[in-house]
């Protein structure tokens, strides 16, 4: 994900942290749309990949803007949580 920090940078700076949290929020919604469309053979696959991609890269500059560590130690645990579940245990 953090192959592309450099282009991150520059969005961020360029336009700012509060501009890309908006831009975040409207590349999930249209995710959230094509995903409905597709469910009713609406698109194809690749409407949602394409949407998918821009969410990806959102998610890049999230990561960014909120940490490399605190995201990765998240994940950990929410791995973990779901291994228990997987298994299980919960």
């Amino acid at each position: 994900m953090m192959r592309y920090r450099e282009i991150y940078a520059k969005t961020i700076s360029k336009w700012g942290e509060k501009a890309q949290y908006d831009q975040a929020i409207e590349e999930c919604a249209e995710l959230i749309a094509t995903l409905q469309h597709f469910a009713r053979g609406k698109v194809d696959s690749s409407a949602v990949v394409h949407e998918l991609a821009d969410v990806f890269l959102m998610v890049g500059q999230l990561a960014y803007m909120f940490g490399e560590e605190p995201l990765h130690a998240a994940i950990e645990d929410k791995v973990a949580k779901l291994q228990l579940l997987l298994d299980g245990e919960c």
